[in-house]
């Protein structure tokens, strides 16, 4: 696929966390990053979660107020220089898009929610490029607001990834809500955490590791501190991290330990949480010591937006290894994703929206994946798998769009009509569906020479050479009742016959 995805000089992005908004614009030079400008405020998102999982009106005035500021740095940035990531607490919170809807228009740029292994792939990469471009395994850690992510890799690859419902956020307060720091808190703390990294622990054993590293907030904290006080130097340590929680079990409140050296105002409310979870996972993995790296999330999706620009889409990655793994005919979808995108290019005119093509192109490569669970309904199934499997480098919104394109590209078009948000999704819809038709016996078809589709008032019409029908009477009742499924909608497919 051909990559028409403009070059430019300086790219932003802005992380959601479950803690803090943080905003980085970043220089591009060469294969390089370097920062230009960055922003970065205390919302604490995850603490707005109510127990039914709703965000409650305060935490989304003080978040919307930070992404109005975010918005006016942003002003003056165009779509493709700027990438908005959202990560555990806008997943699970059941009011989430409406408040997306309106930071949407406050930042001026669409929101991703990314999956939690999304979410580890991307730490993993922004640590990698702070590190030497060595070529050991690393364990890298990701201590966030709600969650924590555990990515095992080396040089910029990462190789095992997970994700897990721990943040410095939930168990401050899920364990330390009253501001007393106990002896008790922190022991059931830390065995509620070690419970949960239990689950992936003798795996990542097995696939070991050289260096444990650890990123972002959290860990940066947790370094500063355990220094500053001499419980350890440079690195995190376990022995360190014990002696940090017996002085804060002596200091006995929240409120009070501001007073430790090296702990900022904005840290302490979450400190006790995230100490917790560090030496649940410390004790679970048998870790002795721990590197910090200053790339973390937001670093990873400037390296990925890069990466799109220059021709190395992880998606592009992910789509080839998907064909692989669900035995895709390989030239069935080669030809329908060509003529999907003839189609696709006729249909949108001189307002071709290079994104969506994109999606065309990988819909067209993997609508047959779900043949591997059966024949009947499949492309239900395929829709499936892309809305819910883990698809590096794509966003849950990209693969709703992979998903409802897939669904539509054969059977009753009346459940569509509540799956397309989008007017310009129609036309993604129509390229796929004819082309998919086209192609119905799976080898290679003389197609009309003249063959034009255009969008008009009514629907589409397709025109094409006169007598082609007729020789082809399957393709032609096929057509019969592809108009009648457009109709059922509200759309008219005009067949027309050139001279």
């Amino acid at each position: 696929m051909t990559n028409n995805t403009p070059q430019y000089d300086v790219l932003a992005t802005v992380d959601l966390g479950s803690n803090s908004f943080r905003l980085q614009v970043s220089r591009v030079l060469d294969d390089q990053l370097y920062t230009l400008d960055t922003l970065k405020e205390t919302v604490r998102l995850g603490a707005g979660l109510t127990a039914e999982k709703i965000l409650d009106d305060d935490t989304q005035e003080r978040a919307l107020a930070c992404l109005a500021r975010f918005g006016e740095r942003l002003r003056g940035l165009l779509p493709g220089q700027v990438r908005v990531v959202g990560t555990n607490t806008l997943r699970v919170a059941k009011n989430a898009p409406a408040f997306i809807a309106q930071a949407e228009a406050l930042l001026g740029f669409p929101i991703e929610i990314i999956a939690g292994r999304e979410e580890a792939r991307l730490i993993y990469l922004g640590a990698a490029h702070s590190l030497p471009a060595t070529r050991e395994k690393r364990l890298v850690v990701d201590i966030g607001g709600g969650s924590t992510e555990f990515i095992i890799g080396s040089l910029y690859k990462s190789q095992v990834t997970e994700s897990l419902p721990l943040g410095c956020v939930t168990y401050s307060l899920r364990y330390f809500r009253d501001g007393k720091l106990t002896k008790t808190a922190f022991r059931d703390a830390i065995l509620a955490a070690r419970s949960e990294v239990q689950r992936i622990a003798a795996d990542y054993r097995r696939e070991g590791w050289q260096l444990a590293v650890g990123t972002s907030g959290t860990a940066r904290s947790l370094r500063d501190v355990l220094e500053i006080n001499d419980y350890s130097s440079a690195d995190i340590t376990l022995s360190g991290m014990e002696r940090l929680r017996d002085e804060l079990i002596q200091i006995g409140s929240i409120k009070k330990s501001t007073a430790l050296n090296g702990l900022k105002a904005d840290r302490a409310p979450v400190l006790p949480g995230g100490l917790a979870v560090m030496i649940a996972l410390f004790e679970e993995l048998g870790i002795d010591r721990m590197t910090v790296a200053e790339g973390a999330l937001r670093d990873g999706v400037l390296y990925d937006l890069m990466g799109r620009q220059r021709e190395r889409d992880m998606r592009d990655t992910t789509v080839t290894q998907f064909k692989r793994r669900y035995h895709v005919d390989l030239e069935q979808a080669g030809r329908v994703q060509t003529l999907a995108e003839r189609f696709y290019r006729m249909v949108a005119g001189e307002d071709v929206d290079q994104d969506l093509l994109k999606r065309v192109l990988w819909s067209a490569r993997l609508h047959e994946i779900g043949l591997t669970i059966s024949h009947t309904a499949y492309h239900k199934h395929s829709a499936y798998i892309l809305q819910n499997a883990d698809m590096p480098g794509f966003s849950k919104r990209e693969q709703n769009v992979l998903a409802t394109i897939v669904v539509g590209h054969r059977g009753d078009m009346g459940k569509m009509v509540e799956l397309v948000t989008e007017p310009g999704m129609w036309q993604a819809v129509v390229a796929l569906r004819l082309a998919a038709l086209f192609y119905r016996r799976r080898q290679d078809v003389t197609l009309p020479e003249r063959l034009d589709l255009r969008m008009n008032a009514h629907g589409f019409a397709l025109a094409l050479d006169a007598g082609w029908l007729d020789a082809n009477p399957l393709t032609a009742n096929a057509f019969r009742q592809e108009v009648s499924q457009w109709r059922k909608i509200g759309f008219a497919l005009e067949l027309g016959e050139h001279a």
